[in-house]
């Protein structure tokens, strides 16, 4: 993530896998498939950060992992 340094943002996995998934090219996740299992990506869709996902890339992941219907996108509730 352009934002941070690389210990930073290895320090907050989820939002990481989070980042990787809406913004990462097909090369990206090839890449983190060898340090990420396919459990930690569907268990991310479980437990999602919200204000990361866009509607494409939540709905084109929900359908890698079967997920029907797709849940809502994730939303940041402001008090």
């Amino acid at each position: 993530m352009w934002f941070e340094s690389p210990e930073e943002t290895l320090a907050y996995p989820k939002r990481f896998l989070a980042y990787l998934m809406t913004y990462g090219t097909l090369e990206d996740i090839v890449t983190a498939r060898k340090y990420f299992v396919d459990s930690d990506f569907e268990a991310l869709l479980n437990d999602p950060p919200a204000g990361i996902f866009d509607a494409r890339s939540w709905n084109d992941w929900n359908g890698v992992y079967r997920r029907v219907p797709v849940p809502p996108l994730p939303q940041r509730n402001i008090p």
